[in-house]
């Protein structure tokens, strides 16, 4: 089979299935790689990358560390990895060559931070709208709307993309705050959501303490990372996270945006760029509520402690 070159990167197995049950070839995710880039790269620059990928026969996995054997081109940035503890050198996709040997390495999902290295502040936040298990696409809509609502009361904008799985993130671009009070505002938002209706949203990080609703997830920030705008996530025919306008989130669904059909949707249009408000501040008064909510993870926790706890007594009672 021959062996095809693009902007420096040698490809192989183009033509195979890129993994199992995915139902596209290798070569449509570098194709699409190829004709996103522009628009992919300025998102991915600077930012220490999370890579989840895949192999034929292999479960896809998620992978931080550079792989070993990479080209000396290919540039990264040492950083602390809590899981393994130590210091691990994670790639910056800075250009077009970095991203077309990702896709080589069959690296589906590209997922970043809220920080480039040597900032030391965030450069934006993120709610992300997990909806209940068979809940149909509209439900996560009306949360969507929702999160509009809280920021419109709160004096911010942001901008809306698919997840590329069965949620929406909504993105706001912050400038001027360091992580904990971003990470405030955060939590303050998806309580200030949630309270718009009860019965829609929830805050619970416990999943079953949800009871069917909209999940507004407050966690990913600081260290946390969210699935890049045009990224494909790995899912049958390879959907891509894909920027919608509020005005369209009703005719839309999640599967209109794949790794097929996404470029022609796009044409020659950024409509990320174009949809992302300039770098707001944080209201003082947001980042004071947000200090009051405790941070959602911690409290799961000791809530899942305390249930055990309280299991264990009844048991032996």
């Amino acid at each position: 089979m021959a062996e095809e070159e693009r902007d420096g990167v040698t490809f192989s197995s183009l033509d195979a299935p890129l993994g199992d049950g995915l139902e596209v070839t290798k070569r449509a995710l570098v194709d699409y790689a190829d004709a996103v880039a522009d628009r992919l790269v300025p998102l991915l620059a600077g930012r220490p990358l999370s890579v989840k990928r895949v192999r034929p026969g292999q479960a896809p996995f998620m992978q931080r560390n550079v792989s070993k054997g990479a080209p000396d081109w290919v540039r990264t940035a040492p950083m602390w990895s809590e899981g393994s503890h130590r210091e691990i050198q994670q790639v910056l996709c800075d250009d077009r060559r970095t991203l077309l040997w990702l896709a080589n390495q069959r690296a589906v999902e590209l997922h970043v931070p809220f920080f480039r290295v040597g900032e030391d502040e965030p450069t934006g936040l993120v709610l992300d709208l997990d909806p209940p298990e068979g809940a149909d696409f509209p439900v996560v809509v009306a949360a969507a709307r929702l999160v509009r609502q809280a920021l419109d009361g709160s004096g911010l904008t942001g901008a809306v993309k698919t997840s590329g799985s069965k949620g929406l993130h909504v993105v706001v671009p912050v400038g001027g705050s360091p992580f904990e009070d971003v990470a405030a505002a955060t939590r303050a938002l998806a309580a200030r959501t949630a309270a718009l209706d009860p019965e829609l949203a929830t805050t619970a990080y416990i999943k079953e303490d949800r009871g069917g609703r909209v999940f507004v997830d407050s966690t990913r920030s600081g260290q946390g990372t969210i699935v890049a705008a045009y990224s494909p996530r790995i899912r049958p025919e390879l959907p891509v996270s894909f920027p919608v306008a509020w005005s369209d989130l009703d005719d839309v669904r999640p599967a209109d945006f794949t790794v097929t059909t996404a470029p022609g949707l796009l044409g020659d249009r950024d409509p990320w760029a174009e949809a992302l408000p300039e770098p707001q501040r944080l209201p003082a008064d947001l980042v004071a509520e947000g200090h009051t909510i405790p941070i959602a993870r911690v409290q799961a926790m000791h809530e899942g402690k305390r249930r055990k706890r309280a299991a264990r007594e009844s048991g032996g009672g």
